[in-house]
């Protein structure tokens, strides 16, 4: 693991692994979540930089941060580690900051793809808790409410995730996973998922609230303004991003490459890593 200083002050820990000519890719982690190495998950020939957001692990909290805010942090990281051009995937609560990135920099971002990602949250013609689990209904609710009723709520959350292992991960869901993500998580994505999440939470729930609060408010760019290329992959037995979601943004997006799944869920569409990936470097040309 390494770090950065900020020209503000704060620190940003990230994670570079892969071969040093190998095509830069830049992976947004899930909500939450945090940069740890998941060994053989991405194809050979890749550079994978990840970032643990404001408020995660050892990342310095930024309060009141908007989606936007992650294309700033992931130019101060690439410019310490001397990576121009990249491309980028973010999955779930990455989502959204993948496309931040695509949209504030388009001169060094080649392709962007959204795995499982929230729209904004004031997408027009969108219920945008429609077809959520029970318990992110709740969590977002709280959200919505303001800071210190999501603070609450996470705290309580917390005891539940702080220290979960991977046996524990699909019970510590709940009604958020369907059966095909059960079965991704059987089949070993548990013991990542875990030790992400088990990181992320290891300063506090600092980055869970931001990320939330961000995701409820203005991201800070229109998503119809993005001029990279992306693509999209949603599934629609997915209970913690709902497939209207993917629907609305394959809507909106300037010309996406839309993989609309029947029969993926949220966790399951991972295991199109290696399809994601050739995507990209098709679309970046690279």
């Amino acid at each position: 693991m390494e770090s950065v200083k900020l020209a503000d002050g704060r620190v940003l820990e990230f994670l570079v692994e892969g071969p040093e000519d190998g095509l830069p890719l830049v992976v947004h982690h899930g909500t939450p979540g945090a940069a740890v190495s998941r060994a053989g998950m991405f194809p050979p020939g890749v550079r994978v930089v990840m970032i643990s957001r404001p408020g995660y692990a050892t990342s310095t909290p930024l309060p009141g941060r908007d989606v936007a805010a992650a294309a700033a942090d992931t130019a101060a990281v690439l410019d310490a580690i001397g990576i121009a051009e990249f491309v980028t995937l973010g999955w779930s609560g990455g989502g959204p900051h993948a496309l931040a990135c695509a949209a504030r920099l388009p001169d060094r971002c080649l392709a962007a793809a959204t795995i499982a990602g929230v729209a904004p949250y004031d997408a027009g013609g969108l219920d945008w808790l429609d077809g959520m689990g029970a318990e992110n209904v709740e969590e977002f609710g709280k959200a919505l409410a303001g800071p210190a009723e999501l603070e609450a709520f996470l705290a309580e959350a917390e005891g539940s995730f702080a220290h979960v292992q991977p046996g524990e991960i699909i019970a510590a869901f709940g009604d958020l996973v369907s059966e095909v993500d059960k079965r991704a998580l059987a089949e070993g994505f548990a013991d990542y998922l875990a030790a992400s999440i088990r990181h992320a939470l290891s300063g506090g729930t600092a980055g869970w609230r931001d990320d939330d609060l961000a995701f409820c408010k203005p991201w800070g760019f229109a998503v119809a303004g993005i001029e990279p290329p992306v693509s999209l992959w949603q599934g629609d037995q997915d209970r913690m991003v709902p497939f209207g979601h993917g629907r609305w943004l394959a809507a909106h997006l300037p010309r996406p490459e839309a993989h609309l799944v029947p029969g993926e869920g949220h966790i399951s569409l991972i295991n199109s890593i290696d399809r994601i990936v050739t995507t990209l470097r098709r679309q970046a040309a690279v």
